[in-house]
């Protein structure tokens, strides 16, 4: 994978070095033995209060440099990738921010970092200064094991020793608070891919649809290889294991952490389904769902469960000053606002007519039957949903066909393009609603379908700007309409929307579209699926329309 950096050896020194330069003045600075001593500070930090000092290896951005801030940390010591920052890194953070208030030390239990910020403390010490030592142990994935590690629950510690540090407690309370914290926090991770260090080789060990549960932060397999579920069932299971290192009641906060490569769509789905859980019942606050404590960029989320006391919330509340640290949120039930009543073109009476029923059933199945068809089709030329939002939509108008005014074409015709306006994404749903509402006012003024219709497309045109040979919808739309007025039979129409749809296919340049960013080599050969979709749709009323005819004939 690709990488933007310029020389491994600089990544961290160059990256910290652009955070403080996009930091707001007077906030942040840096030690000045860097680039040996990565150390960032508050630069407003007047030594009176208890100082609050965490690090450990980059790639986990934004922690730690991000929490540095009024409520939350005073410095941030900084190792190279996924390593623990040396002992004289550390003691100078300590010398550097600590006063006759004293520095608490919070560390993640790894061994190194207990180590270099163990030294670093007893040199500290040694040279007077008043300095205490938390270690997070938050990991819930090694059951049994002596030392879990400390992942993203640490951010609950900063927090909390850092209101209590704000506020002006001694030493003594603030370590205590930040023990009790520690203690209490229980975390889990999954993740569907490893992380890719630059400038190293990445082993891939999971396969397509695969996920590790319990995985660290620095790209250590998971204890458990399993299946991907659906985010619900993932929330589930990781809420029910969550649940049982924490007391049974109460309330709780929870951390939701994005590991650095989740689509922020995919942690909402998320965080809505870890909410819906019994352990998300208790939820008094949620922090996130963001990127917090990361593993560059990996794939995947953790949570961490922190039970509540008065305490604990007011603290977890207080004011932040840390440019990472997100808004807690207290979490109540979704708020609704009323809609905007529909424009009374559009509200009409249910009434039946099965000939009607039976072709409008006939075109949404035929929808709904190509989408994997369209979406690989459209994957080619775009982002791959055609076939979904046409989907979509046959299936809203499926589901709503017995309130619709099936015996009234004209407002029929308002109908459906009100509900495609509702459901289908895009450019497609606006125009194809557009021509619904334009061929069904046509209608209602005593026009036949083909004159209909031709107003339909007029108004296509006119609005979304697209013509013949542009490589659209229109292209199989237009033809149909052409042998319907030519006294063609629906049969007619839709060979002439297949042949419309086909000839896409050898048309090199599109002017509308997504198409139209695309080289004629990406285009050559490849059919437009919303013509396409058209024609399946002509073909499928033909199904219904044509045997009817033929029929009547004889």
């Amino acid at each position: 994978m690709s990488h933007f950096v310029n020389r491994r050896d600089a990544l961290v020194t160059e990256a910290i070095e652009g955070f403080l330069s996009t930091s707001q003045p007077g906030e942040l600075a840096r030690l000045d033995g860097f680039p040996e001593v990565k150390v960032v500070i508050r630069a407003d930090w007047d030594r009176a209060k208890v100082a609050i000092v965490s690090g450990g290896g980059s790639g986990h951005e934004p922690a730690h440099a991000g929490f540095i801030g009024r409520g939350a940390l005073t410095a941030a010591v900084c190792g190279d990738i996924f390593a623990s920052p040396t002992v004289h890194a550390v003691y100078s953070a300590i010398v550097a921010v600590t006063g006759p208030s004293g520095c608490l030390l919070i560390v993640k239990n790894y061994a190194g970092d207990r180590l270099n910020f163990g030294l670093a403390a007893e040199r500290a010490r040694a040279d007077g200064l008043k300095v205490e030592m938390v270690i997070v142990a938050d990991d819930i994935a090694l059951d049994n094991f002596a030392r879990p590690r400390g992942i993203a629950g640490t951010l609950f510690v900063h927090k909390i020793a850092g209101s209590h540090a704000e506020a002006g407690a001694r030493l003594e309370r603030v370590a205590a608070e930040a023990a009790r914290a520690a203690k209490a926090t229980k975390s889990l991770g999954i993740a569907t891919t490893v992380c890719t260090i630059p400038g190293q080789a990445t082993h891939e060990r999971l396969s397509p649809g695969q996920a590790e549960l319990g995985l660290g932060i620095h790209g250590e397999p998971g204890v458990e290889r399993i299946e991907l579920p659906l985010a619900g069932e993932v929330a589930t299971m990781m809420a029910a294991r969550l649940s049982r290192a924490i007391p049974s009641a109460g309330p709780v906060a929870l951390l939701v952490n994005n590991l650095g490569g989740t689509p922020d769509l995919e942690m909402g789905v998320f965080c809505h389904s870890l909410l819906a859980t019994p352990l998300g019942a208790r939820a008094k606050y949620v922090v996130g769902p963001a990127r917090l404590m990361t593993a560059l960029d990996m794939k995947g989320v953790s949570v961490s469960v922190l039970p509540l006391d008065d305490a604990l919330a007011s603290a977890l509340t207080a004011d932040c000053g840390a440019p990472a640290w997100p808004r807690v949120s207290e979490v109540r039930p979704t708020q609704t606002a009323p809609m905007v009543r529909a424009p009374k073109s559009e509200q009409s009476p249910p009434s039946d007519e099965p000939h009607t029923r039976e072709t409008l059933a006939a075109i949404c199945h035929a929808l709904i039957t190509r989408e994997s068809e369209l979406n690989a089709l459209d994957a080619k030329v775009g982002d791959g949903d055609t076939g979904t939002t046409f989907a979509t939509a046959a299936r809203t108008v499926l589901s709503a066909i017995n309130a619709l005014p099936l015996a009234e074409h004209d407002k029929l015709c308002a109908s459906v393009g009100a509900r495609l306006s509702q459901v289908m994404g895009g450019t497609s749903g606006v125009l194809l609603s557009i021509f619904a509402a334009a061929t069904g006012r046509t209608l209602a003024a005593g026009a036949t379908w083909a004159a209909a219709m031709r107003e339909g497309v007029d108004q296509m045109r006119f609005y979304g700007g697209a013509g013949p040979g542009d490589r659209t919808m229109l292209d199989a739309l237009m033809p149909a309409i052409d042998a319907l007025e030519r006294g063609g039979t629906c049969e007619a129409a839709a060979r002439a929307a297949r042949e419309g749809a086909e000839a896409t296919a050898r048309m090199t340049k599109a002017h509308a579209g997504r198409s139209s960013y695309l080289a004629e080599t990406e285009l050559k050969g490849v059919a437009d699926p919303g013509a396409v979709a058209i024609a399946a749709a002509f073909e499928a009323a033909a199904s219904v329309l044509a045997p009817r005819a033929t029929s009547a004939a004889s």
